[in-house]
């Protein structure tokens, strides 16, 4: 299948797949997507939540892809000195060429979080890796179908690719695995409004709300474990 690197709305790169007309990030703008949907919409969410108020965030993440929700949640905590474990999974890791053509690490305006850049996508698969004294990352190489964790995170960042090209990952079954990974008040994030999603996060559990979505999206969800 055919791959390229293409530059999006905001200036960023993300990957396309050009045979199905399928972006691993919004070309309205990359970053600007991962910074409202997975870090306002969803990580400033769980540390202002006054239910989660915790000495460490467990973090979830559904297509690790290009590492760029990653380097986001690093951008945006690296003042904070609450400890985040961040998991990423991913089934198709890009290849190291693509890291290189990316060039996140010119990405963020702080030289210090570029140059983790690298860091994020060199370290080992498969085991925690200290990136700063704050940041644990832990790549896991599987299916989402393989995740088996139970009550482990405080949220989810689920931004496998779309419903239209994969619709076996936005399933009731799946989003039963990602209820049963959440902590109570635990949350998932995606970009994707769809109401067939909407109603599968609903009939396992989640409790939904519709949220204004990012440039050239109408609408996002979010969705609570509740207690």
């Amino acid at each position: 299948m055919e791959r390229k690197i293409i530059t999006t709305a905001d200036g960023s790169k993300t990957i396309q797949l050009v045979d199905l007309d399928e972006q691993y990030h919004s070309l309205h703008g990359a970053l600007q997507e991962s910074e409202y949907v997975f870090i306002k919409q969803g990580l400033q969410h769980v540390i202002q939540d006054k239910h989660n108020q915790t000495n460490s965030i467990s973090i979830l993440e559904i297509g690790f892809g290009t590492g760029l929700n990653a380097m986001t949640t690093l951008a945006k905590t690296k003042n904070c000195q609450t400890p985040i474990s961040y998991v990423g999974v991913e089934a198709y890791p890009i290849s190291a060429e693509e890291v290189l053509e990316l060039n996140y690490n010119n990405l963020f305006l702080d030289a210090n979080i570029n140059e983790l850049y690298k860091d994020i996508h060199s370290c080992s698969w498969e085991k925690p890796v200290k990136i700063t004294p704050y940041f644990t990352l832990e790549k896991q190489q599987k299916s989402f179908n393989e995740i088996a964790d139970k009550n482990v995170y405080n949220l989810i960042y689920f931004d496998a690719f779309g419903p239209r090209i994969q619709p076996e990952l936005w399933i009731e079954s799946v989003f039963k695995t990602m209820f049963d990974s959440l902590k109570e008040d635990g949350v998932l994030v995606t970009y994707s409004a769809k109401g067939s999603v909407r109603r599968a996060m609903q009939s396992v559990g989640f409790l939904v709300e519709k949220l204004p979505g990012p440039p050239g999206k109408r609408e996002m969800l979010r969705a609570l474990r509740g207690s």
